[in-house]
C-alpha cells in the first residue's frame, strides 16, 4: 500500500498537469472575484471548519490530523466532471485546482505544523525539516509539471494521453481507498465510529462554503457550483500521501479513505440539487 500511494498520487497529478495550459492560470484575471472569493473558502474558512469539527467530536488525535490534512489538500481532478455535471464553471474549476494546487506547497506545511502543534502530544509530533517540505513539492508540483511540458510540447499526444491517464487516475483511487480500509480493516469499524460523523460534517460543511459563501459576495450561479465542487471534493490520494509517506502515519489517512468513500454521493446529491436552480 505504502508502495503504490506514490505512484497513484503521481499518476493523479500527471492527470492533472496534461488537462492544463497557461492560460488556466491567466484566467484568475478574467474573473477575479470567483477564484479569490474560492481560495479563500479553500485556504482560509476550510482549515478553521475542519479545525473547528475536530474539536467538536473530539477526535482522537491522529485522526484529526488526517482529517486537517484534507482541508489543506486542493481539490481532486473529480472536481471537474461533476461540476461539468451539475451545470458549473468548469474552466474555473480547472483554474482553481492549478492555483490552489501551486499554493498548497506552502500552506500544507503550514497547516501540517499547526495541526500537529495542536492536536498530538510533545513526543509525537513530526517537525516538518526542510527535507520534508521539499517532499511535499516533488509529490505535489512534479508530476503536475512534467503533465505540463507534454502538453505544451505536443498537445496531441497529451490529448490522447488525457482520457487514459483519467481512467487510470480513478482506478488507483478505488485502489488506494480499498487498501487503506483493507489495511485498517481490524479497526476499521472503531475509526469509522470515530471519524466517520466527522468526515460527514465536514464534507457537508465544505460544500456549504464552497457553495453559499461565494453567493454571498455576487458571485453568479454557475460559478458558485464550481467552487462548492471544487472545495467538497478534496484530493484525498494526496492527503493519504502525506500522512504516510511525510508523516509516516497509516492512521491518519484513515479519514481521507472514509472521506473519499462519502463526498462521490453527497457530490451527487448536492450536483443533482444545484443542477435544477440553473435549469430552473
Amino acid at each position: 500500500m505504502e508502495k503504490l500511494l506514490p505512484v497513484a498520487l503521481g499518476v493523479i497529478m500527471l492527470g492533472l498537469g496534461l488537462s492544463l495550459t497557461l492560460t488556466d492560470f491567466k484566467r484568475v484575471i478574467e474573473y477575479p472575484r470567483a477564484v479569490v472569493v474560492g481560495l479563500v473558502c479553500q485556504m482560509v474558512l476550510l482549515p478553521a471548519v475542519c479545525f473547528g469539527i475536530a474539536r467538536t467530536f473530539a477526535l482522537p488525535p491522529e485522526l484529526a490530523v488526517g482529517l486537517m490534512l484534507l482541508a489543506a489538500s486542493p481539490g481532486g481532478a473529480t472536481a471537474n466532471l461533476y461540476s461539468h455535471l451539475a451545470k458549473g464553471d468548469v474552466a474555473l474549476n480547472i483554474t482553481l485546482t492549478a492555483v490552489n494546487s501551486l499554493l498548497s506547497i506552502a500552506t500544507m506545511p503550514f497547516i501540517i505544523e499547526l495541526s500537529t502543534a495542536s492536536f498530538l502530544a510533545q513526543e509525537q509530533k513530526v517537525p516538518l525539516q526542510f527535507g520534508k517540505v521539499l517532499q511535499v513539492f516533488a509529490i505535489v508540483l512534479v508530476p503536475v509539471i512534467i503533465g505540463m511540458v507534454v502538453r505544451s510540447k505536443n498537445a496531441a499526444a497529451a490529448a490522447k494521453l488525457e482520457k487514459p491517464v483519467r481512467i487510470l487516475s480513478a482506478l488507483f483511487l478505488v485502489a488506494v481507498i480499498m487498501g487503506s480500509v483493507l489495511a485498517e480493516r481490524a479497526n476499521l469499524g472503531e475509526y469509522f465510529r470515530q471519524v466517520g460523523l466527522a468526515a460527514l460534517a465536514f464534507n457537508l460543511a465544505s460544500m456549504a462554503v464552497g457553495y453559499f459563501v461565494p453567493k454571498l459576495f455576487g458571485v453568479i450561479e454557475k460559478q458558485a457550483i464550481a467552487i462548492g465542487m471544487e472545495i467538497g471534493i478534496h484530493n484525498g490520494t494526496l492527503a493519504m500521501a502525506i500522512a504516510t509517506t511525510v508523516l509516516e502515519s497509516p492512521v491518519m489517512r484513515i479519514p481521507a479513505a472514509i472521506y473519499s468513500l462519502i463526498m462521490f454521493f453527497t457530490a451527487a446529491a448536492f450536483g443533482t440539487y444545484v443542477a435544477r436552480r440553473v435549469t430552473a
